[in-house]
């Protein structure tokens, strides 16, 4: 008899997880002879521990399709993670009953480091409860920090719009930089690694002769090693563009722009790196600046994402459908890399217990000797992800996307507190 499917969206969202999203649920209902229906967690992994579950058959054909060029997450997302076995089983036992209730026998989750623990917890315990579930992580993050994947759905359109925002940025400043502004800082998002920071430096090639410094979280910030790499941009070019990484930090690990506090799970709380940085240059350099925060913009932007990416996901997604219904376990689909020209890749694999909290970061033959671009094989590797265009529909000069009915079903346990 067929069991029914669990997903669930986790963590910071993208412009194409739900692209992913879609590439599971087309897939699981042409096998409508292994697969019963594909429930989906209202907010995550949130949705599973409190029973509200939104049943994707409800909707249409035609509306899961639009799921491929809707950004952000369809169903919800959360950051919520999940306590240790050691220190709260409950709550890992608690997924175990509900899926049990609704008879459920695969669990993809879609998201970063922690879904892909947490995928690989629920694994593992589901086994010893008796109740096996076939665990698949679909892999997502904008960081681009997965281990295992060549490349992480969702960075390829992060990438390319920071690129292009910064390239279009910088010839604004340069427009105006005589009389006026001279420096433009752009904030991106990187904790700890600076993939996005690093395709702002994409915004400079051989027909644009643009002076982008980026800050990384790899390289410790040196503010007299900065402000003299800023001083000599402006005294060439007469103007300077700056892509900061939100995690950028000081040799003792400081981040630049902390707050003293944490969020829930854990991390140090960032209150924005390019105010400081603009306020390091007035002070050092006295130079007239602007500041911007790409924040859920650079993420959300599907008008402009990536082809590349979109195919990706949606392969990403299509995969980990199939990989469970080939029996495969505790996994997560991963992009393989095959060619940089042409830029060919392939599905490939690898085992939660490789990939679950394990943070990729820039290799440091990507990042300049200086520390403050990038290189030519970091430049062979960030292009093809940017590559192609796959605009959505358009309504009335605006994108057109899709909200689904998202109806849920009848709980059958008792209430869960979390």
């Amino acid at each position: 008899m067929a069991k029914n499917a669990f997903y669930a969206q986790s963590g910071g969202v993208t412009a194409v997880i739900n692209s992913s999203a879609c590439g599971v649920i087309e897939t699981a209902r042409k096998h409508g002879d292994k697969i019963g229906k594909v429930y989906a967690g209202r907010n995550g992994i949130i949705g599973a521990l409190t029973e509200d579950l939104i049943d994707t058959s409800l909707e249409s054909a035609e509306d899961i399709a639009a799921l491929r060029y809707t950004p952000s997450g369809a169903f919800g997302s959360c950051r919520f993670k999940l306590k240790s076995l050691e220190k709260n089983k409950r709550e890992y036992e608690r997924l175990i009953e509900v899926f049990k209730a609704h008879d459920i026998g695969y669990f993809f989750y879609n998201g970063g480091g922690d879904s892909a623990d947490t995928c690989y917890k629920v694994s593992q315990l589901s086994e010893q409860m008796g109740y096996p579930i076939q665990a698949i992580h679909v892999p997502k993050t904008v960081d681009n920090d997965l281990p295992v994947t060549d490349n992480c759905p969702g960075f390829g359109s992060v990438a390319k719009y920071i690129a292009i925002s910064t390239r279009e940025a910088s010839f604004d400043v340069r427009s105006m930089s005589k009389t006026s502004t001279k420096i433009f800082v752009l904030e991106v998002m990187g904790r700890h690694a600076g993939w996005i920071a690093a395709a702002g430096a994409l915004a400079a090639d051989k027909d644009n002769d643009i002076p982008v410094v980026v800050l990384f979280p790899e390289i410790k910030f040196d503010r007299e090693k900065f402000m003299a790499k800023v001083k000599a941009n402006v005294e060439k070019y007469d103007y300077c563009t700056i892509v900061v990484s939100e995690g950028a930090q000081y040799e003792d690990g400081r981040f630049l722009a902390e707050q003293g506090t944490r969020d829930d799970f854990g991390h140090a709380q960032l209150g924005g790196a390019a105010p400081v940085v603009a306020g390091m240059i007035r002070e050092d350099l006295d130079l007239k600046f602007h500041w911007g925060v790409a924040d859920y913009m650079q993420r959300a932007a599907r008008h402009i994402a990536s082809k590349t990416d979109v195919d990706q996901a949606y392969a990403m997604g299509q995969a980990a459908v199939e990989m469970a219904l080939d029996g495969k376990n505790s996994i997560m689909p991963a992009i393989i890399r095959t060619s940089n020209d042409p830029y060919t890749w392939e599905v490939g694999s690898g085992e939660l217990k490789d990939i679950a909290n394990v943070e990729k970061m820039m290799p440091e033959d990507y990042i300049s000797k200086c520390g403050f671009s990038i290189t030519d094989a970091c430049r062979e590797y960030l292009v093809p992800l940017i590559q192609g265009e796959d605009y959505p529909p358009y309504e009335n000069g605006m994108p057109k996307y899709v909200t689904l009915k998202n109806e849920g079903i009848p709980q059958k346990l008792e209430k869960f507190e979390i």
